[in-house]
């Protein structure tokens, strides 16, 4: 045979957000960044700050392609009081081996914060205030199996945390 079937072999950054290990999500993103991203990728200039989120939101969410047998994925669609950047939305609401994943994306703005620590604090803080959680529960998905994603960007520099 001259083709055969692709393999839908997950890469290491989706398991490391299905399974919770943000150690492993920060050493992929940095890595990836560093290695691959050009300064013109993630934005030097401070007069467009929402380019290079936009850049990280579409790499993102190209990593995230292959998990379409296990997880309805949105972007920016509304739920709660706002409008998330990601969303997976598990197929199989009873499996616990895929949680909901609710993803925000946030360059640093000096105006407001001074680390990147601070930034992703904020991006969490959004995803809890606008109650971006409220379509997965109003779909089926327990709430204590929603995971929360902050992202922060600073050039080429990525900081990733969660609860």
């Amino acid at each position: 045979r001259w083709f055969s079937p692709a393999k839908h072999e997950t890469n290491e950054f989706i398991r490391a957000l299905i399974s919770g290990d943000i150690e492993s999500m920060n050493e992929y993103m940095n890595d990836v960044a560093l290695n691959t991203f050009s300064s013109f990728d993630s934005g030097k200039k401070k007069s467009n700050r929402k380019a290079p989120e936009n850049f990280y939101h579409g790499f993102v969410l190209g990593l995230m392609v292959d998990q379409t047998e296990n997880y309805i994925i949105t972007s920016n669609r509304e739920s709660g009081y706002g409008r998330y950047d990601i969303m997976l939305e598990p197929i199989d609401k009873t499996n616990e081996k895929y949680p909901g994943i609710v993803i925000e994306f946030k360059v640093i703005n000096p105006r407001k914060e001074n680390t990147l620590e601070e930034t992703v604090a904020a991006a969490l803080k959004q995803i809890e205030e606008k109650n971006y959680d409220a379509e997965l529960i109003k779909r089926g998905v327990k709430e204590e199996n929603i995971h929360h994603y902050g992202f922060a960007f600073r050039g080429k520099e990525v900081l990733i945390d969660g609860r």
